[in-house]
């Protein structure tokens, strides 16, 4: 055990974190984002639905597209039904389209297994396709208001800068770091949901990965990282920026753009039109196929018809 996992040992129960806890679950209950799948008549399948959109989209661009779907499929039972091409035409530029397509067998799995309803308990969910800890995790707590431990990108922030006084949390989510957001979930479900769904809204608007709006901030007083003067990101060396012009994920997104965009099959002549650098193309357009994203018949690609 290295000296943060020491520290966070030592600390856990230390009555800083209650109030910590208390601070943060006041703050967010009059400063929260009025996201629409927080209000309390939201199903636990739009619930799903938001938390699987939103993983590294940001909410602006996921609320429209998660209406949308609703709209179109507001159950499991009609998605599972939904032709594959419809599905991925409905993702629209969300990113990362293989969701989609997860999303769908997820739905069939739950139609099959669960009598078409979302199930309650962390290990049916993590049993479903394309569901992961994280997801679990939120839909017991969020659409269900169970004890669960939510966490992300921004409530490890939030617990590495306040309890631990680094920067930013280590690169790699270690199985001690685990143990103690499990250790502080609060015993109570409705204060363990409060405490998810606070913690995440802090690192999310105030305590942000690019800026600290400390000022801003309910538990500055009680912030390690603040009282220890700020210190830089001792990980820095170890993380990697993620680009995205010139990649392969580029160059996959505009060919199903521009098959989502069509209404029929698209000849390869067009697809060639999408990006100058043929062998990159002819591989991510490979790729696409392998991941049953599109299909091509003859000269002709298009998305899957079913």
């Amino acid at each position: 055990m290295n000296s943060t996992d020491s520290t966070r040992d030592a600390r856990s129960l230390d009555p800083r974190i209650s109030k910590i806890q208390r601070l943060v679950g006041e703050w967010f209950q009059e400063h929260q984002r009025p996201l629409p799948w927080r209000d309390p008549q939201t199903s636990a399948w739009a619930v799903l639905l938001s938390e699987v959109m939103s993983q590294q989209t940001p909410v602006s661009r996921v609320e429209p597209i998660w209406r949308r779907w609703l709209d179109l499929w507001p159950t499991p039972a009609d998605l599972a039904a939904a032709p594959t091409a419809d599905v991925l035409r409905e993702w629209a530029s969300l990113g990362y389209p293989r969701r989609a397509l997860r999303l769908a067998d997820c739905a069939r799995s739950i139609v099959e297994d669960h009598d078409g309803q979302v199930p309650r308990t962390y290990q049916e969910l993590l049993a479903l396709p394309g569901i992961g800890d994280y997801t679990a995790a939120a839909v017991v707590a969020f659409a269900y208001g169970e004890r669960s431990t939510v966490v992300d990108t921004n409530v490890r922030r939030v617990l590495a800068r306040a309890i631990d006084g680094d920067a930013l949390a280590h690169p790699t989510y270690s199985a001690a770091e685990r143990a103690f957001a499990r250790k502080i979930t609060p015993d109570d479900s409705g204060d363990a949901a409060l405490w998810a769904a606070a913690s995440m809204e802090l690192g999310a608007v105030i305590c942000t990965a690019r800026v600290a709006l400390c000022e801003q901030c309910p538990i500055r007083a009680l912030c390690a990282w603040r009282a220890a003067g700020y210190p830089e990101d001792e990980h820095a060396h170890k993380r990697t920026t993620q680009k995205f012009t010139g990649t392969d994920r580029q160059v996959r997104g505009k060919v199903m753009k521009l098959l989502r965009e069509a209404h029929g099959p698209v000849l390869g002549a067009q697809v060639d039109l999408v990006w100058p650098d043929a062998a990159q193309l002819e591989r991510c357009v490979g790729s696409l196929i392998e991941d049953g994203l599109i299909e091509q018949d003859g000269e002709a690609y298009s998305l899957p018809a079913s």
